[in-house]
């Protein structure tokens, strides 16, 4: 053929490149669009253009050639992605559950074949073909629906590495398998040389290759590096071809080489294009395989061999999962992912055809049965995917009702005790970080989780854990949900946290709810049902690279916070603390921060429309601190200070004062009731106040505190707040001036008598005489003693 073409001529090749290109992105845009992963688009181009469609492609050879480049740069692509890291960390699942998936399944196979008569050799090719999964269309699927990180998902990518490990062994297996007699000592000899081989990429190779990426890294020229990447993966697949094993073998171990370099991404996101046109070609190849009148012909016994494949594929992946240890839902969600036949059993079946090896041993049949199945099987992943998700849920469900029924009724005491208390529900990554948080502050908390790993881990730390599923009522009852200052969701599924708020709302309308979301728009879900707070972790993520370019331009940290604020729109909220070895945060707490709750006002609430005044919050022992209004903020509001839906109020109150005003924030359909009238509160008395002992304040010398001067040791005058008892009024918390023994109400407390003692003598040092309690406060430093 002449290099240079008459003017007008169209190289007869160009004819068929042109119907590969145009089909494959045609078919794949149309498949894209319908839900299907291009994959399946590339298939079905290759069905439209091949000898049982349009026949447009007449060049098989051609057709072969491109694929093979496809086959190598996919290897080598996978290789690059490929990391001992990512390995070591999931080890056991992939070398033993891998190893228990292909290895069954390769029996299962090759028993059946042999009860069918059919030879040992083709038996034990076939099932290498069954063993291997899609691991281009599984991850691809997994990314899309943001899956990779889940349970089931793991598993599905554990086995999946095994299978791309395991396949180059089945590549060195194929031609022994195909050839005469096959002795022990040639089985050892290939598996030596295949050993030796990698030995020399993983060692030699790896030692000179990256230092060469790297000068030609130097050099800024893109053309010169993708040269160069192409060269190691050629290069490398031809060197291991002389050695006579297979050059897929090559193309891997290249990219593992490779995957080693800090110009790892960069190298795949040159060679990535590249793939991705040759790995079209080689799906577009299968197409072409498949013979649509063979498909037709023997439908019966197309979907017979299907549903046999799917059977066992389902049934071997679910064991090699529980194997490892993964729990029921994960190993059948993981199994429904892997049912399908993956693109590498094309690779061997390419391989066994050049050694006279054809599936199940049916000669002609053999081949265009194993590809019909196969391209069925791939064609139906993308649909059965969204089912693996909810079959898990369902099973987890099921699961969780028969552990409820078989553990004891919570005991309705054991959490008796606390008050102003967190609720963590749930206790994944996130709960396990904030717990430690708050642990090391001293903010009191109990766990409520579903896991029974979880609740083992939590308890062996020593923490209070109630199992059960604290989407239940009875569940948040006993731990306290209506004595509860906060409660935090932090790890759950959108529909599960949903449920949560709900009936966390429902239960308690003064319990503060902070709950973590995926994207803007579930936040704002959670916040209608219910949440005070929603965080969207897209957001943050978002905020934090905002605050990030805004403080290296030196903005004022109080102008970055506003915009924050402005950016969140009053419903998120950075919720986050890495936990090392010693916590990154650690709260100091005075007794107010318990005696204080933020409450939302909502639509249809008592409270609502109404004034501080109406609600009599004084007789409820409740005092109004604050009031935050559309980025305004009126502190100490009086009682003629009005309250709207919307309003988020900070409130100081005793526990039983919450419960006890519970139905003012209550949201109902029928119209708000007016506040109901109050029985006579019984007279308030601190009956543990000593007034004929001594009150000694053991102040910190180093706290910062200009006036230690005026703490003596005090005898307090009376038992409660002077004022309040006087005016029979009520308090919440007790201080005792160190200067001369006045007993009054804190901060918290509807009248703040201690603060206005400070004020009236200018006594500066005050000590707390609740029980237990032993800090001081000065007022002049504003510092804890």
């Amino acid at each position: 053929m002449p290099f240079v073409l008459a003017a007008g001529a169209v190289p007869p090749f160009l004819v068929e490149v042109v119907a590969i290109v145009m089909a494959a992105a045609v078919v794949a845009y149309v498949s894209q669009r319908l839900g299907l992963v291009p994959i399946v688009g590339f298939l079905l181009a290759g069905v439209l253009i091949g000898p049982s469609g349009l026949r447009l492609v007449r060049d098989p050879e051609l057709i072969d050639a491109a694929a093979e480049v496809g086959v190598l740069l996919l290897l080598f692509t996978i290789g690059i992605e490929f990391s001992l890291d990512k390995l070591a960390r999931i080890k056991r699942l992939i070398f033993v559950g891998g190893g228990v998936q292909v290895g069954l399944t390769t029996a299962l196979v090759a028993g059946l074949c042999l009860a069918f008569g059919v030879g040992w050799r083709p038996a034990v090719f076939t099932g290498f073909l069954v063993a291997l999964s899609s691991t281009a269309i599984v991850t691809k699927l997994l990314g899309d629906r943001g899956e990779t990180g889940t349970d089931a998902g793991q598993g599905a990518v554990g086995l999946l590495i095994f299978q791309d490990l395991v396949v180059i062994l089945m590549v060195l297996l194929v031609p022994a398998l195909g050839g005469g007699d096959v002795t022990g000592g040639e089985l050892a000899i290939a598996l030596g040389t295949a050993a030796a081989i990698i030995v020399f990429v993983l060692v030699v190779a790896r030692r000179l290759l990256p230092p060469l990426l790297e000068h030609v890294a130097r050099t800024c020229s893109p053309e010169l590096f993708l040269l160069t990447i192409i060269a190691i993966c050629f290069g490398t697949a031809y060197a291991v071809g002389l050695a006579g094993v297979s050059i897929s073998l090559g193309a891997f171990l290249a990219g593992l080489v490779v995957s080693q370099s800090r110009f790892s991404e960069h190298a795949l996101s040159e060679i990535l294009p590249l793939q991705i046109l040759f790995s079209a070609t080689f799906f577009v190849s299968v197409g072409l395989l498949l013979d649509v009148g063979f498909f037709v012909r023997n439908l019966g016994l197309v979907l017979g061999a299907l549903v046999a494949v799917v059977a066992i594929k389902l049934l071997t992946t679910f064991v090699a999962v529980r194997v490892v240890g993964r729990a029921t839902p994960v190993a059948a969600a993981s199994a429904l992912w892997l049912a399908q036949v993956g693109e590498f059993s094309f690779v061997l079946e390419r391989s066994g055809r050049e050694v006279g090896l054809t599936p199940l041993g049916m000669d002609g049949a053999g081949a265009p049965l194993f590809i019909a199945a196969t391209v069925v099987s791939m064609a139906l992943t993308p649909l059965a995917a969204p089912w693996a998700g909810r079959l898990a849920g369902r099973l987890r469900e099921r699961g969780a009702g028969r552990d409820a029924a078989a553990t004891p009724p919570p005991d309705p005491e054991a959490f008796a005790d606390l008050e102003n208390h967190v609720i963590v529900a749930g206790y994944g990554a996130a709960a396990r970080r904030l717990v430690h948080v708050l642990d090391d502050s001293g903010i009191p908390f109990a766990i409520v989780t579903l896991s029974p790993d979880g609740a083992r881990e939590a308890e062996a730390e020593g923490r209070r854990v109630l199992r059960g599923d604290y989407a239940k009522r009875h569940i948040l009852g006993t731990v306290g949900l209506d004595r509860a200052k906060m409660m935090v969701v932090p790890d759950d599924t959108p529909g599960m946290t949903h449920r949560v708020v709900s009936v966390a709302r429902a239960l308690s309308p003064t319990v503060r709810i902070v709950a973590t979301a995926t994207t803007m728009e579930e936040a704002e879900e959670l916040v209608e049902a219910g949440a005070d707070r929603a965080i969207a972790t897209d957001l943050e993520a978002v905020l934090g690279l905002f605050d990030d370019v805004l403080r290296r331009y030196q903005v004022e940290p109080a102008e970055i916070l506003r915009h924050e604020e402005t950016l969140r729109r009053g419903s998120y909220q950075a919720f986050d603390g890495a936990v090392m070895d010693r916590p990154a945060v650690r709260c100091e707490l005075d007794d107010d921060c318990f005696s204080t709750r933020t409450v939302t006002i909502r639509e249809g609430a008592a409270a609502a429309g109404k004034t501080l005044a109406d609600l009599d919050l004084d007789r409820r022992l409740l005092h109004a601190v604050q009031i935050d209004r559309a980025g305004e903020t009126l502190r100490e509001p009086g009682g003629a200070a009005a309250l709207a839906p919307g309003d988020v109020v900070l409130f100081g109150g005793t526990p039983q004062a919450f419960v006890d005003a519970a139905d003012l924030f209550r949201t109902s359909d029928a119209s708000a009731p007016a506040p109901p009238d109050l029985p006579a509160m019984p007279a308030q008395t601190a009956p543990w106040i000593d007034t004929s002992a001594p009150v000694h304040l053991d102040a910190d010398p180093d706290a910062g505190c200009t006036h230690l001067d005026h703490v003596h040791d005090v005898t307090p005058g009376t038992q409660g707040c002077q004022e309040c008892l006087e005016a029979g009024d009520r308090w919440v918390h007790l201080r005792v001036c160190m200067e001369c023994g006045h007993v009054g109400c804190c901060d918290s407390s509807p009248n703040k008598h201690a603060t206005e003692h400070y004020h009236a003598t200018g006594h500066p040092v005050a000590r707390s005489i609740e029980p237990s309690e032993t800090w001081g406060w000065c007022y002049e430093d504003e510092v804890m003693l």
